[in-house]
Protein backbone atom coordinates (compact mmCIF):
# COMPACT_ATOMS: atom_id res chain seq x y z
CA UNK A 1 0.00 0.00 0.00
CA UNK A 2 1.48 3.13 -0.83
CA UNK A 3 0.81 6.22 1.16
CA UNK A 4 0.84 10.17 -0.71
CA UNK A 5 1.05 13.34 1.22
CA UNK A 6 -0.56 15.85 -0.54
CA UNK A 7 -3.43 18.85 -1.03
CA UNK A 8 -6.61 16.87 -1.40
CA UNK A 9 -8.56 19.68 -3.00
CA UNK A 10 -8.74 23.78 -3.30
CA UNK A 11 -11.47 25.57 -3.91
CA UNK A 12 -13.36 29.07 -3.35
CA UNK A 13 -17.18 27.85 -4.06
CA UNK A 14 -19.80 30.67 -5.76
CA UNK A 15 -21.67 31.84 -2.44
CA UNK A 16 -24.63 29.31 -0.91
CA UNK A 17 -23.69 26.87 -3.35
CA UNK A 18 -22.28 23.63 -1.94
CA UNK A 19 -19.44 22.64 -3.75
CA UNK A 20 -16.99 19.49 -3.65
CA UNK A 21 -13.72 20.07 -2.29
CA UNK A 22 -12.59 16.59 -2.47
CA UNK A 23 -13.74 13.19 -3.57
CA UNK A 24 -11.70 10.12 -2.55
CA UNK A 25 -10.62 8.05 -5.66
CA UNK A 26 -11.80 4.48 -6.75
CA UNK A 27 -9.36 2.17 -4.88
CA UNK A 28 -8.02 4.24 -1.94
CA UNK A 29 -8.57 5.86 1.31
CA UNK A 30 -7.74 9.17 2.82
CA UNK A 31 -7.05 10.68 5.67
CA UNK A 32 -7.93 14.07 6.53
CA UNK A 33 -5.37 15.85 8.91
CA UNK A 34 -6.15 19.76 8.08
CA UNK A 35 -8.73 21.91 6.61
CA UNK A 36 -8.12 25.88 5.43
CA UNK A 37 -10.86 28.50 5.87
CA UNK A 38 -9.84 31.80 4.90
CA UNK A 39 -12.37 34.82 4.43
CA UNK A 40 -11.04 37.28 2.19
CA UNK A 41 -14.00 39.35 2.64
CA UNK A 42 -14.49 42.51 4.58
CA UNK A 43 -17.46 41.27 6.05
CA UNK A 44 -17.87 38.01 7.84
CA UNK A 45 -19.11 35.13 6.48
CA UNK A 46 -20.94 31.89 7.53
CA UNK A 47 -19.14 28.64 6.05
CA UNK A 48 -20.59 24.47 6.23
CA UNK A 49 -18.66 21.49 5.57
CA UNK A 50 -19.94 18.25 5.00
CA UNK A 51 -19.01 14.48 4.31
CA UNK A 52 -20.88 12.51 2.30
CA UNK A 53 -20.18 8.96 2.52
CA UNK A 54 -20.00 7.29 -0.81
CA UNK A 55 -20.91 10.81 -2.38
CA UNK A 56 -24.71 10.12 -0.64
CA UNK A 57 -27.35 12.70 -1.08
CA UNK A 58 -26.77 15.47 1.45
CA UNK A 59 -28.51 14.95 4.88
CA UNK A 60 -28.50 17.20 7.59
CA UNK A 61 -26.24 14.22 9.68
CA UNK A 62 -23.46 14.64 7.26
CA UNK A 63 -21.89 18.28 8.67
CA UNK A 64 -19.48 18.94 10.11
CA UNK A 65 -19.78 22.61 10.08
CA UNK A 66 -22.73 24.81 9.53
CA UNK A 67 -23.30 28.34 9.53
CA UNK A 68 -20.11 28.56 11.41
CA UNK A 69 -18.89 31.98 11.22
CA UNK A 70 -16.00 33.24 10.50
CA UNK A 71 -14.37 36.85 10.77
CA UNK A 72 -13.49 39.79 7.92
CA UNK A 73 -9.64 38.80 6.73
CA UNK A 74 -9.43 35.93 9.35
CA UNK A 75 -8.28 32.14 8.80
CA UNK A 76 -9.97 29.29 10.52
CA UNK A 77 -7.67 25.88 10.71
CA UNK A 78 -9.04 22.79 11.90
CA UNK A 79 -7.12 19.59 12.73
CA UNK A 80 -9.55 17.19 11.90
CA UNK A 81 -7.84 13.33 11.44
CA UNK A 82 -10.94 11.93 9.51
CA UNK A 83 -10.14 8.95 7.63
CA UNK A 84 -12.57 8.24 4.31
CA UNK A 85 -13.25 5.27 2.21
CA UNK A 86 -12.99 5.66 -1.32
CA UNK A 87 -15.89 7.63 -3.09
CA UNK A 88 -16.29 10.00 0.32
CA UNK A 89 -17.02 13.59 -0.88
CA UNK A 90 -16.23 16.49 1.25
CA UNK A 91 -18.70 18.87 0.60
CA UNK A 92 -17.87 22.79 1.51
CA UNK A 93 -20.12 26.59 0.99
CA UNK A 94 -19.68 29.82 2.63
CA UNK A 95 -22.89 32.57 2.56
CA UNK A 96 -19.57 35.10 0.55
CA UNK A 97 -17.56 34.92 -2.30
CA UNK A 98 -13.70 35.29 -1.92
CA UNK A 99 -13.75 32.39 0.56
CA UNK A 100 -11.23 29.55 0.01
CA UNK A 101 -11.20 25.76 1.42
CA UNK A 102 -8.00 23.94 1.10
CA UNK A 103 -8.14 20.62 2.45
CA UNK A 104 -4.43 18.39 3.16
CA UNK A 105 -3.84 14.33 4.40
CA UNK A 106 -2.74 11.61 2.75
CA UNK A 107 -3.99 9.00 0.22
CA UNK A 108 -3.59 5.34 0.91
CA UNK A 109 -3.95 3.16 -2.46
Amino acid sequence: MATSYKVLGQTSPTPNTLTTLYTVPTGANAVVSTLSICNQNINSTYVNVAIQPAGASLTNSQYLLYGASVALYDTMLLTLGITLAETDVVSVSSSLGNVSFQLFGSEVS
